[in-house]
C-alpha cells in the first residue's frame, strides 16, 4: 500500500467518505501550486507503491516550482477514454492476453482493464448521403415536387399545394422562400420530440439520410462492432458508447465527466487521457485530462503510469467584460491567439482573475478543446461556482455535488473569486482583456491568420494580390473582377471569386455551446421570415455533433428554418472535422477550375487547412455558427455587412445583417426556455438504451473472443506467443541483418500504417488473396484491428528512403537472397530463415505524434533492436514497451564514421544484470567491434524489457 496511509482523513460534511488530504501533507508548498500540479501530486500519492510510483516521485511534484522541466514524473489517470478506431488494437490485445493466460495456465476472467475505460464509436461515419448527392434534384424553380429518388418520401406527395421540402407529411403550401431546395432531411430526433413542419405545425417522418448514413455505417463496421459490443459484455471496467450518440469529446463531455471519483466511498478527483484530439476539452470542467497515442492509453488501461515531464505551468488571467456581438467563439479565438503568441508549447495552462467567471463552461471546453492549435497540452479551468451550477443542469444529483464541492474545497481544489484566495505560483503569467474582443474569422488557408469581419472584404482582396504562399493566391489584377456564368439544375448563377460554394454549420469544438449553434438557428429563422434564401449550388451541411445540440435547435423551433436555408443535419459523427465530404457538383467543379476562380468555403469546425475540404475551394474560413450562415445567404465573402446587404427581402426591401442577427438577450431568453436539464435526462436514457441497430447487434457471450479465422477485420495477434509464467534473461541478437539502413528524422508516419491501401502494396497482396476487391480494402485505421494487414503496412510509405534502395520507395534487400523486396516480404523470409533483423537509422528516429502501430508494427517484422543517433523521445519509450531494444551510438559516432555499410551481420550481448544507459559491444560479421549505450532511462523499463514489453509483463501479474 500507500507510504502515505497516514494522510487518510474523513470528510467533515460526510463522515462516511475518505480521502487523502493532500493539502495538509504538503503543507505551505501545497497552497502555492498550481490547481493542475495539485491534481498531479494527489494521484501521485494515492498510487505510491515504490515500484511504479515511487515518493520521491510525490516529492518532486510537491517541489515543482524548483523541479518544473528537470524531472519525470509518473501520472495514473483516473480513467481512459478511446475512439474507436484507436479503441480496437487496445481491446484486441486484452483479447488475446485472456487466451495467452489462460495456454498459461492462468484465470482469463481476470484480464480485465486496469482503470475504467469508455470506447465511443465515430470516426467512421462519413457522409455517404447528402443533399448534394442527389446531383439532379428535381424542382428548380418551384412548383410541384416529385418524390426523390434517393430520400424515398413516405407516401406520394399530394397534387397540390406542394409539400414542404419534399416532405409528404404536411399537406399544404409552403409560401415562404422556397427558393428552389428540393431534398428535405430533418435530424433524427430524441425520442419524443417530433419535429413540426414551421408553417402547419404536422410531424415531419425521420429523415432517410440520417437512417442511410447509420445502415452504411452498421454495414461496413458490422464485424468491429460485434467484437466491440463482445468487450462490453465480457470485461469488466469498460463501456462502449454506440454508434450514432455523438462524437466522442462531446459524449465524454455530456456524460462520462465525474469532476469527483467516488470509488467504495473513497474519493479523488478526476483524470483522463485518451486517443481522441478533443481530450483535452475535459480541462474545462476542471478534470485533468489531455490525448496521448494508442499505445500509452492501453499502458493505463494495463495498469502502468504515464511518464512526463513535469511541465511549466503558464498562468492566464482574464480581465474586462465582453461586447455583446462577440460569440462564445470569438473570445475563444481571442484568447487561444494570445496564448499563441505566449509560447505555451508543452506546457500547461492554467486560467485564473476575475474574468474566469464570465465564461460559461461551454466557452471554457472550448478554449481546452484548442489546444493542439495553440501547442499547451492542456488548459486547466479549476471548479468553481460555475462549474458547479452546469453540474446541476447535466444531471448531478444534490448528494453527489454537495460531496464533489466539500472534497474539493477540502483539498484546496476549489478556485473562488474572493479576494482574499490566494492564487497560485504560475511559470509565467499572460493577460488577456476581454473588453478587446471583437467577432473575427480565421483564414483563408491557416487557422491561426484572423481577420476581424468588418475587414473581411478589404482583406480578401488583399489575398487575391498577395503572391502565393500562406496567405496570397496571386490572381492577376485584370482577373480579379473575372466572372464565371454557370448553368446549375435549369438556373443561370455567376462565379467570381470569393464566392462561397461550401457552407458546414459544424458543432465541434462548439461542441455544447448552443448559444453559438442557437444564434445562427435564430439568423436562419429570421432570414426565412425576411425571404432570404441560400443559392442551391452551395454545398450547405449541419452536423450537430451531439444529441443534445439538436434537442436545442429542435425544441426551440429553429432547425425547420435552418434546413429550408438547405442546413440538413447528416448524422451524429466527426465528418468534414475529418474531411469526409461528399463532393461539390460536377457543374460547379468544372466552373470553378476553368475559370480559376477562388472558391470559399466556410466553416465552424477547427481545420481549414487548403484543400482539406474539397481540391477546388481553395480558400476556407472558419467562423462562428451563425456567421456561417450569414456568408451563405450572401453567396460572397467579398461582402462588408455593415454597409452592404445581405439580399432582398420578399418585400422588396434590402436586408442588412443588422437586421437578423439576433441579440445576446433574445438568445438567452430561448436558451433558458429550451436547455432544460430533461435534456440530460435524455441522453442518459438514450445512452443506457442504445439505439435499436446496436441493441439487435448479436454477439458472442464467451469469455474468451471465438476469432473468426476468415476476418480481414479482427484478428489475433502474435505478441504472447511466447508467454511464460517466469520471464527469460534478455536475449542475445545473433547474426542479425539489417532490415532497413535509414537516415535521418524518419517519422512515425514513415513508420506506421495510416492512410488508403496501395494497391501494388503488400497488404493489398494479402486482402486480395483474401478474396476482397480493391474496393473493399477500406483503410488502414480501419483494419488497425488485423496485425496482418498493419504489418504489411509497416514501412509501406512510398516516401521511405531506405539507403539499400537508393530512391524513396517501401523496399528493401533481402542479403542471403540478393532480392529487393517489399520490407514485410523480406522481413517474412528472414523469420522463415530464423534470422533476427535490426534497423539502422540516424538522428531523431520516430519523430512525430505517436502512433499505435509505429512499435508494434516493427516487432512484428521481427524487428530486435533499432541502432540510431537519437531518438524522439516518446517513440523510444514505445519501442521498449513493445519488447525493442533501443540502442545509441556513442555521441560523434554513426554508422559512416564506423564504416558500417549496413550489408555486415551483427551480434548484440545483453549481460542479464542490466542496467540504465550501460553500454554495449556490438560485433559485426566483418569483425568490427563497436559500442552503444542501451537506452533504459530507469529500471522499470528494464524490468518491461526483460519481460518481452508491457504486454508481457501485465500478462504475467495475471498469472
Amino acid at each position: 500500500g500507500s507510504p502515505y496511509q497516514p494522510a487518510i482523513e474523513t470528510l467533515e460534511s460526510h463522515p462516511e467518505k475518505k480521502f487523502y488530504n493532500v493539502s495538509n501533507l504538503g503543507g505551505a508548498k501545497y497552497d502555492t501550486l498550481p490547481y493542475s500540479i495539485r491534481v498531479l501530486f494527489e494521484s501521485s500519492v494515492r498510487n505510491c507503491d515504490g515500484f511504479l510510483v515511487k515518493e520521491t516521485d510525490a516529492m518532486n511534484i510537491l517541489d515543482w516550482k524548483t523541479k518544473q522541466n528537470c524531472v519525470e514524473v509518473p501520472f495514473c489517470p483516473a480513467r481512459v477514454v478511446l475512439q474507436d478506431f484507436t479503441g480496437i488494437p487496445a481491446m484486441v490485445d486484452f483479447a488475446a492476453m485472456r487466451e495467452a493466460v489462460r495456454n498459461a495456465g492462468g484465470d482469463p476472467v481476470k484480464v480485465n482493464p486496469a482503470c475504467p475505460t469508455d470506447l465511443t464509436v465515430d470516426h467512421s461515419l462519413q457522409i455517404d448521403f447528402s443533399k448534394c448527392a442527389i446531383q439532379n434534384a428535381p424542382n428548380p424553380g418551384g412548383g410541384e415536387q416529385k418524390p426523390l429518388a434517393r430520400l424515398s418520401p413516405l407516401k406520394p406527395p399530394l397534387r397540390k399545394p406542394p409539400p414542404c421540402r419534399g416532405h409528404s407529411g404536411c399537406r399544404g403550401s409552403c409560401g415562404a422562400g422556397e427558393g428552389g431546395r428540393s431534398s428535405g432531411a430533418f435530424p433524427a430526433q430524441i425520442e419524443n420530440t417530433p419535429i413540426l413542419c414551421p408553417f402547419h405545425l404536422q410531424p415531419v417522418p425521420e429523415p432517410e439520410t440520417v437512417l442511410k448514413n447509420q445502415e452504411m455505417e452498421f454495414g461496413r463496421n458490422r464485424e468491429r462492432l460485434q467484437f466491440f459490443k463482445w468487450s462490453s459484455k465480457v470485461f469488466e471496467n469498460i463501456s462502449i458508447i454506440p454508434p450514432e450518440t455523438g462524437m466522442a469529446h462531446q459524449v465524454n463531455l455530456e456524460y462520462l465527466s465525474r469532476v469527483v471519483f467516488d470509488v467504495k466511498n473513497f474519493l479523488h478527483p478526476d483524470s483522463v487521457v485518451g486517443t481522441d484530439s478533443h481530450t483535452t476539452m475535459v480541462n474545462g470542467l476542471g478534470i485533468l485530462g489531455w490525448g496521448v497515442g494508442g499505445i500509452e492509453t492501453e499502458a493505463v488501461m494495463l495498469g502502468m503510469p504515464l511518464t512526463l515531464t513535469l511541465p511549466e505551468v503558464v498562468g492566464c488571467q482574464l480581465t474586462g467584460t465582453v461586447s455583446p456581438l462577440a460569440t462564445s467563439i470569438d473570445i475563444v479565438i481571442s484568447i487561444t491567439k494570445h496564448l499563441r503568441q505566449a509560447d505555451v508549447a508543452g506546457k500547461f495552462v492554467e486560467f485564473f482573475g476575475s474574468g474566469v467567471s464570465q465564461l460559461s463552461i461551454a466557452d471554457r471546453t472550448t478554449i481546452a478543446n484548442m489546444c493542439p492549435e495553440y501547442g499547451a497540452i492542456l488548459s486547466f479551468f479549476p471548479v468553481d461556482n460555475v462549474t458547479l451550477k452546469h453540474l446541476k443542469h447535466a444531471g448531478f444529483d444534490k448528494a453527489k455535488l454537495e460531496v464533489t464541492e466539500a472534497y474539493l474545497k477540502a483539498v484546496k481544489l476549489f478556485r473562488s473569486d474572493e479576494s482574499s484566495s490566494r492564487e497560485p505560483e504560475y511559470s509565467q503569467v499572460v493577460q488577456v482583456n476581454l473588453s478587446s474582443i471583437i467577432p473575427y474569422v480565421s483564414g483563408p488557408k491557416r487557422s491561426q491568420d484572423r481577420v476581424a469581419v468588418n475587414n473581411m472584404k478589404s482583406d480578401f482582396q488583399a489575398c487575391l494580390n498577395e503572391k502565393s504562399g500562406v496567405k496570397g493566391f496571386q490572381i492577376a489584377a485584370e482577373k480579379q473582377n473575372d466572372v464565371m456564368p454557370v448553368q446549375y439544375e435549369g438556373n443561370e448563377y455567376k462565379l467570381s471569386h470569393g464566392c462561397v460554394v461550401i457552407a458546414a454549420v459544424i458543432s465541434c469544438t462548439n461542441n455544447c455551446n448552443p448559444s453559438v449553434m442557437l444564434a445562427a438557428g435564430l439568423l436562419a429563422k429570421k432570414a426565412v421570415e425576411a425571404g432570404l434564401a441560400v443559392k442551391p449550388y452551395i454545398r450547405t451541411s449541419l452536423s450537430p455533433g451531439s444529441g443534445m445540440v439538436t434537442h436545442y435547435l429542435s425544441s426551440s423551433g429553429v432547425l425547420p428554418y435552418l434546413s429550408k436555408l438547405g442546413f440538413e443535419v447528416v448524422g451524429y459523427g466527426c465528418s468534414t472535422c475529418v474531411g469526409n465530404t461528399a463532393p461539390l457538383p460536377e457543374a460547379i467543379r468544372n466552373a470553378i477550375k476553368q475559370g480559376d476562380i477562388i472558391a470559399c468555403g466556410v466553416l465552424s469546425g477547427t481545420k481549414n487547412f487548403e484543400g482539406c475540404l474539397c481540391d477546388c475551394v481553395r480558400a476556407n474560413y472558419l467562423a462562428s455558427p451563425p456567421l456561417v450562415v450569414a456568408y451563405a445567404i450572401a453567396g460572397t465573402v467579398q461582402i462588408d455587412f455593415d454597409t452592404e446587404p445581405l439580399g432582398t427581402g420578399s418585400d422588396g426591401k434590402s436586408i442588412y445583417l443588422r437586421d437578423i442577427w439576433p441579440t445576446r438577450q433574445e438568445l438567452h431568453t430561448v436558451e433558458e426556455e429550451c436547455v432544460i436539464s430533461s435534456m440530460f435526462k435524455e441522453l442518459k436514457e438514450k445512452m443506457e438504451k442504445g439505439n435499436k441497430r446496436w441493441n439487435l447487434l448479436e454477439a458472442p457471450e464467451s469469455t474468451l473472443f471465438p476469432w473468426d479465422l476468415k476476418s480481414t477485420y479482427i484478428r489475433c495477434p502474435s505478441f504472447f506467443d511466447k508467454l511464460a509464467k517466469e520471464a527469460a534473461p534478455p536475449q542475445a541478437v545473433e547474426n542479425a541483418h539489417v532490415l532497413l539502413f535509414l537516415g535521418d528524422s524518419v517519422t512515425t508516419d514513415h513508420i506506421s500504417p495510416a492512410g488508403s491501401i496501395a494497391r501494388s502494396s503488400a497488404a493489398a497482396k494479402y486482402l486480395t488473396s483474401k478474396g476482397l476487391t480493391p474496393r473493399e480494402f477500406n483503410s488502414y485505421g480501419a483494419r488497425r484491428g488485423n496485425d496482418a494487414v498493419m504489418t504489411r503496412g509497416t514501412f509501406a510509405n512510398i516516401k521511405l528512403l531506405n539507403k539499400f534502395i537508393g530512391k524513396p520507395a517501401p523496399k528493401t534487400v533481402h542479403f542471403p537472397s540478393g532480392q529487393t523486396l517489399d520490407v514485410f516480404e523480406a522481413a517474412e523470409l528472414y523469420q522463415k530463415e530464423g534470422i533476427p533483423v535490426i534497423i539502422l537509422a540516424g538522428k531523431k528516429y520516430g519523430l512525430g505524434s505517436s502512433r499505435d502501430w509505429a512499435a508494434k508494427g516493427p516487432f512484428l517484422l521481427g524487428v530486435k533492436a533499432v541502432l540510431a543517433e537519437s531518438y524522439e523521445k516518446v517513440h523510444r519509450s514505445q519501442l521498449i514497451g513493445i519488447g525493442i531494444a533501443p540502442l545509441q551510438f556513442r555521441p560523434g559516432e554513426n554508422p559512416s564514421t564506423l564504416g558500417l555499410t549496413g550489408r555486415e551481420q551483427f551480434s548484440i550481448l545483453f549481460p542479464p544484470d542490466l542496467s540504465p544507459r550501460m553500454t554495449l559491444d556490438i560485433k559485426t560479421s566483418t569483425g568490427k567491434v563497436f559500442s552503444v549505450i542501451a537506452l533504459f532511462e530507469n529500471n522499470m523499463e528494464i524490468t518491461l524489457y526483460k519481460n518481452g514489453g508491457s504486454l508481457n509483463f501485465v500478462a504475467r501479474r495475471f498469472l
